[in-house]
């Protein structure tokens, strides 16, 4: 199953006293599961100099950015918003790597102050942007025709992101003219990417595009991002992507590098998904059931707390719990039904013809695997509230890490000072 048998084990027992202290819906993360997660990746690649940046944006809560520091890790972000809360976990300096995309000059500014960050520049014209030349630069590589993406991300002739290849070179040698002195270089191909080879020849390419960049300029880098996009299994059956094999063979790759060039740059990853995906669920509780062309069941979530079903068909699997016995599997007939919230779109589904054993009204639905964009993607529509955020700890306690919306919060944009430009 998607869910660690661990957790379920920890969390379902006492997932009915949970809902009756704080109520439902919300987001319920696992310390343990998180911590687990990140120091398999340090011993993972502890000999590529690793390092990772844990991507802000997947889950944006102070509580898991303190246990992120805890482990020694660093911080990606995009926007004013994520450094703020990057620096409020003590993160400073080269602990914080700004990836920019369509980034405003405001942000730059932002992002260079207050101990600054490694700038990550999508683009050569954003270099006139900068209020100053850094002495570390990196750019983001967009390989195009040369790679292939996945369905989620795309194509990289068609993404966004990104230097094209025959804009590298020059980008390097630009800031290098300006007076950058140090260099990393990033990629970021491919999300929920559970095919370790793909992940190994990304790597290759970097370390490719490294040796033919300090050819030509004389530059040596730091440093190499293979970005995140390392996936996790949704599905039951689905194979996890196999970390170990693919640390190998990186690390193999390491070995060749060094024995050629005498020393390699750090690998740094910026694992969202990968680091918390898999240890975050939204439990929320049945409320209505509806009969007409199909089975509806309502429950007091809707694709407001989480979007990834709603918006991009995404599967999340789905445990009924009985709150009255709440340790044992339900074991009740299957029946097909769709998981609907409130919200005046059609698709506002959790699930749609999923077969679950019989849902009674008062059930607990654990929807799996949201601890990675899901309260993150959260919005308003209807006027909605989104859901608060707890925490399962090691030592077996539950805290509030975010409470729920108000109205008052929804309101509190509608208070301004009258400001009118007359024409």
């Amino acid at each position: 199953m998607p869910m660690s048998t661990d957790l379920r084990k920890r969390l379902f027992p006492v997932l009915p006293e949970i809902a009756s202290h704080f109520g439902t819906p919300f987001h319920i993360y696992d310390e343990t599961g998180i911590r687990n997660t990140g120091e398999q990746l340090k011993r993972s690649f502890a000999a590529t100099g690793f390092k990772e940046f844990f991507a802000v944006k997947a889950l944006p809560n102070p509580r898991i950015l303190e246990i992120m520091r805890s482990m020694e890790f660093g911080f990606d972000c995009s926007s004013t918003p994520e450094l703020v809360l990057s620096r409020q976990a003590g993160a400073k300096g080269e602990e914080i790597m700004f990836t920019s995309n369509n980034t405003t000059e405001d942000e730059f500014e932002e992002a260079m102050a207050n101990g600054g960050s490694i700038l990550n520049l999508d683009d050569i014209t954003l270099i006139e942007k900068l209020p100053e030349v850094p002495e570390l630069i990196s750019f983001r590589y967009n390989p195009g025709p040369l790679r292939t993406g996945n369905e989620i991300i795309g194509n990289p002739v068609e993404a966004k992101y990104g230097v094209s290849h025959d804009q590298i070179i020059g980008a390097y040698k630009k800031m290098r003219d300006l007076g950058s002195r140090r260099f990393g270089l990033h990629t970021m191909l491919v999300s929920n990417e559970r095919h370790h080879e793909y992940m190994v020849e990304t790597v290759k390419m970097l370390l490719d595009l490294v040796e033919e960049i300090s050819s030509k300029l004389g530059i040596h880098f730091e440093f190499i991002n293979m970005g995140g996009g390392l996936g996790i299994p949704y599905k039951p059956g689905e194979p996890p992507l196999d970390v170990e094999t693919m640390a190998k063979e990186i690390i193999r790759l390491y070995e060749m590098f060094r024995k050629n060039h005498g020393n390699a740059p750090a690998l740094f990853m910026e694992s969202g998904r990968y680091m918390t995906g898999p240890h975050g669920v939204l439990v929320t509780k049945a409320i209505n059931e509806k009969n007409i062309y199909r089975r509806y069941v309502g429950v007091d979530a809707s694709m407001s707390a989480l979007m990834r079903p709603g918006m991009y068909g995404a599967y999340h699997h789905i445990d009924v719990i009985n709150p009255l016995k709440p340790e044992t599997r339900v074991d009740r007939p299957l029946q097909t039904v769709d998981i609907i919230g409130s919200l005046c779109e059609n698709i506002d589904k959790f699930a749609v013809q999923r077969e679950l054993p019989e849902i009674r009204m008062g059930d607990l639905l654990v929807i799996q695997d949201t601890g990675a964009h899901g309260h993150a993607m959260g919005f308003n529509y209807n006027a909605k509230l989104r859901p608060r955020e707890l925490m399962l700890n090691s030592d077996g306690s539950v805290s509030l890490i975010r409470r729920a919306e108000t109205m008052q919060d929804y309101f509190a944009t509608l208070n301004f000072e009258e400001d009118t430009l007359k024409l």
